[in-house]
């Protein structure tokens, strides 16, 4: 579980880094050749390459949770026990009104 929080965090910082550096990057000339871009040039691409950029960990993100194996996510028996009396429990078919089933008081 630990290692799942830690990629988390992980995506989470770089969703948060990465966008910010590249705008800070544009604004401060840092990136060769954004000194001949007008400044509403300059925003625009700044701004689409910082949504890709959240993109693109995004998807890393998500093709990391993919690689994972399943067997190590196996559910509490315990818990399954439990959820499966209380479906056996209630009846197929009957749903019950819960005004229907006390008295008015008046």
């Amino acid at each position: 579980m630990a290692g799942v929080v830690k990629k988390f965090f992980i995506a989470s910082m770089f969703m948060w880094i990465v966008p910010i550096g590249i705008l800070y990057g544009f604004n401060h000339h840092i990136f060769p050749g954004s000194t001949r871009l007008s400044s509403e040039s300059q925003t625009l691409l700044s701004g689409f390459l910082a949504v890709i950029s959240v993109n693109m960990v995004i998807a890393f993100y998500i093709c990391m949770a993919m690689k994972e194996p399943l067997h190590k996510h196996e559910p509490d028996p315990a818990f399954l026990a439990k959820a499966k009396a209380s479906v056996s429990q209630s009846a197929p078919g009957q749903t019950e009104d819960s005004s229907q089933g006390r008295e008015k008081k008046e």
